[in-house]
């Protein structure tokens, strides 16, 4: 999310605040914060929330229902657009889950194939944000976060100050791409994210990777007319890869419509070529006029840290009570995929979706 700043016990001192006009007129007084004490009312000052999850993500919007049916002041705040990372997906791509497996809020999901493509998920969560009425703020970007007196303080790009007793990160991890660590990785037809496969006709594209966003991307270029190569250090594709996609991936290697290259790394990318090196130490050149390394992404461990929070240095993943969703920071709590660190396939939507209830019950046993 591109948040920056540390959680230390004393914060430096606050700017005046920015009125806010959706503000309760109604205000406590505040009080400290405890791990085992925190009061659901409004404080003094305009900006302030019992709760603030920053990731308007399906995980995101899940625990502002849940803190909305429980009454509690609360905000959710996106550096981008609702359920940003889904949007930068392949619009036609298929879900692994079905339907009933995504859906958020008691809002039934329906689409007219097994599994939605990544438009109907689109579609789906921004229905159910209006139906409940979510407080969002899209296209706002938290640009320090700091404590004081035991309230976190979020300063942002278009607010002066937000405070809040209780803060869930629902970030994610399709931000941070994991690295290939080669020469010319981020020269500008490089790049870490498919979308869409128009742009690429006629042209020579490398893919790296052998899970379901490479396979995916490989067959999407090959059926719109590029001329596609798949490069995979390992001696097959995942086991992960999708059941219905991998006989039609199997059948284009074979007949020769897609290359593809197990066994094998990226030496360095050039402009117009990648050097390509076997396990055998056997090197050649391969044209390129675009590539996508395609290997996976994980959290901002940089962000995670910088606020206080354990990072396991193996899964980097954030330490939290599984039971509670709360880190080893009193009062700061995570949700969704970005709690599986560089596992990606143990947290996602059908199960991240349920981390929203078991913060907010353990915040209502706060009160």
């Amino acid at each position: 999310m591109g948040v920056v700043g540390s959680l230390s016990a004393e914060g430096e001192r606050s700017e005046p605040q920015a009125e806010n006009p959706t503000a309760s007129s109604e205000h406590a007084t505040p009080v400290a914060f405890h791990r085992d004490r925190i009061f659901f009312l409004n404080m003094t000052m305009s900006n302030s929330y019992d709760l603030i999850v920053v990731g308007a993500g399906p995980a995101g919007l899940a625990c502002a229902i849940e803190a909305q049916r429980a009454g509690m002041e609360y905000l959710v705040i996106d550096k981008g657009g609702i359920v940003n990372a889904i949007q930068q997906f392949q619009r036609s791509m298929f879900f692994f889950s079905t339907p009933e497996l995504l859906g958020i809020g008691g809002i039934p999901f329906i689409v007219p194939t097994m599994r939605p493509t990544s438009l109907d998920c689109v579609n789906y969560y921004r229905e159910v944000a209006e139906h409940y009425a979510l407080r969002c703020r899209f296209y706002e970007e938290v640009t320090g976060v700091g404590r004081e007196n035991g309230v976190f303080v979020l300063k942002s790009k278009k607010s002066t100050e937000l405070r809040t007793r209780a803060l869930v990160l629902a970030t994610g991890y399709y931000f941070t791409p994991n690295p290939l660590g080669v020469q010319g990785e981020y020269l500008p037809h490089v790049s870490h994210y498919y979308h869409d496969p128009y742009a690429y006709f006629q042209q020579d594209v490398l893919v790296v990777g052998g899970k379901n966003s490479a396979v995916e991307a490989v067959l999407d270029l090959y059926r719109h007319g590029a001329r596609v190569t798949l490069v995979h250090r390992g001696s097959k594709l995942s086991d992960g890869v999708k059941y219905w996609i991998l006989p039609d991936f199997e059948n284009r290697m074979n007949d020769g419509a897609i290359k593809v290259h197990f066994e094998t790394r990226v030496s360095e990318f050039k402009d117009g070529s990648t050097e390509l090196e076997d396990l055998g130490g056997q090197r050649w050149v391969q044209k390129t006029d675009f590539a996508f390394i395609l290997i996976g992404y994980r959290p901002d461990v940089g962000f995670l840290t910088s606020l206080g929070i354990n990072v396991d240095s193996d899964s980097l993943s954030p330490a939290h009570n599984p039971e509670t969703m709360e880190t080893n920071v009193p009062g700061l709590f995570v949700a969704g995929g970005m709690v599986g660190g560089r596992f990606n396939n143990r947290v996602f939507i059908e199960n991240g979706r349920e981390h929203g209830k078991k913060i907010v019950v353990e915040l209502l046993k706060r009160r």
